[in-house]
């Protein structure tokens, strides 16, 4: 009987395209959506992640990492006084304006390493020594700086020089980072010398990055430097979750795509939950005629469930697989964001499950009023 459910499910093939076309159509809307928003949350945490420390200490009014408040250089001695911290160093970030020798300007985002351990330094780097930075008016840059001072006609390679604040700042070496929400480039540089590219005010330190001694866990070491006034202390997986709750309560973006992700769900109903009781209503002759025959109400609707099944893993496949491969284009390309864990995955074969259910519920439901009488007439 299965056998003869997928011959009558793919024998009228108008329908049986139509029927994989929304499921596609919604797989894909749901799981490309997805994929951008969650790649967009990991460009909100890039810092964290290029950064790499596993405790963070900042001002105690410090929401999430990219809105920075500063502190006083005294702070670093009253954490590194906690019991439980190993070392705390140092961190400049901010953001700040480069102007090149045609005049125009490139926004970056200056990143100032303690000179002495370096700690927090890029992981990859593809030109250069990481070693290099103390020497004079250095700094290394990532890909982006690359690919927007192209954009302003210079090209960046070891050696090449530009202004910071009017101070110049020479190219050591290219790194590799994560791609900021900003999509501003990366300059590393060491944290005296940031304090020298960018304007004196009265407070500078932006974070004091902590490592926790061993036999202490992160979160007890944040706990304890967070007893201290005016100061807060996250280990760096909590610190990404606040950063990426920050921007879900405080900006439209996930009402953007979740409601692009909504009307996915809503065309997929639509389309294929009318397509497919139109498919039954064209069929209950035959079906009337297996109700005739002996079938049995539970073994109808096992052929039921088994279309709706069919059409959507094939929906889905396919829609999954599009998301796929968009990804993987754009990865190639750096933007927009993608990242496609397993959660949106499971989300989107939940979603599809039960707009299969869905169907063939309303198709058994007009199979069960069917009289078998009614293949005679």
């Amino acid at each position: 009987m299965l056998r003869i459910a997928i011959f009558m499910l793919i024998r009228d093939r108008a329908k049986y395209a139509m029927l994989v076309c929304g499921l596609t159509f919604c797989a894909l809307l749901m799981s490309q959506q997805s994929s951008v928003f969650c790649g967009l949350m990991m460009w909100c945490t890039a810092t964290i992640r290029n950064i790499g420390a596993p405790v963070w200490v900042m001002d105690r009014a410090v929401e999430q990492v990219n809105e920075v408040t500063a502190m006083r250089e005294i702070e670093v001695n009253r954490v590194r006084s906690v019991p439980g911290v190993d070392w705390a160093v140092r961190l400049y970030w901010g953001l700040t304006q480069t102007r090149l020798e045609d005049g125009s300007f490139q926004q970056i985002q200056l990143t100032g390493l303690d000179t002495a351990t370096l700690v927090g330094r890029p992981a990859v780097m593809k030109e250069g020594r990481i070693e290099d930075l103390r020497l004079p008016n250095a700094v290394i840059v990532d890909q982006v700086a690359r690919e927007k001072f192209a954009k302003k006609g210079l090209k960046l390679h070891l050696g090449t020089t530009f202004e910071i604040n009017d101070k110049e700042a020479r190219v050591v070496g290219i790194c590799e980072t994560a791609r900021s929400f900003f999509g501003q480039p990366y300059v590393y540089t060491t944290y005296d010398r940031a304090l020298e590219y960018v304007p004196f005010v009265r407070k500078r330190l932006s974070f004091i990055l902590v490592q926790p001694q061993a036999g202490i866990s992160p979160a007890e070491c944040a706990s304890r430097i967070s007893k201290l006034p005016g100061l807060r202390a996250v280990e760096a997986e909590q610190f990404k979750w606040d950063t990426i709750w920050w921007y879900i309560k405080n900006t439209g973006i996930p009402i953007s795509f979740g409601t692009v992700v909504l009307l996915g769900i809503i065309v997929g109903v639509a389309i294929s939950g009318q397509t497919f009781y139109l498919f039954i209503h064209e069929n209950l002759r035959y079906l009337a005629a297996l109700k005739a025959m002996g079938v049995t109400m539970p073994t109808l609707a096992k052929m039921v469930f088994l279309q709706a099944f069919v059409v959507g893993a094939v929906g889905y496949g396919m829609g999954v697989g599009l998301a796929a491969l968009f990804g993987n284009l754009v990865i190639k390309k750096g933007q927009p964001p993608f990242f496609m864990p397993w959660q949106i995955l499971a989300f989107t074969g939940g979603v599809i499950i039960f707009i299969c259910c869905l169907s063939a519920l309303f198709g058994l439901r007009k199979i069960a009023r069917l009289e078998p009488a009614v293949v005679f007439k």
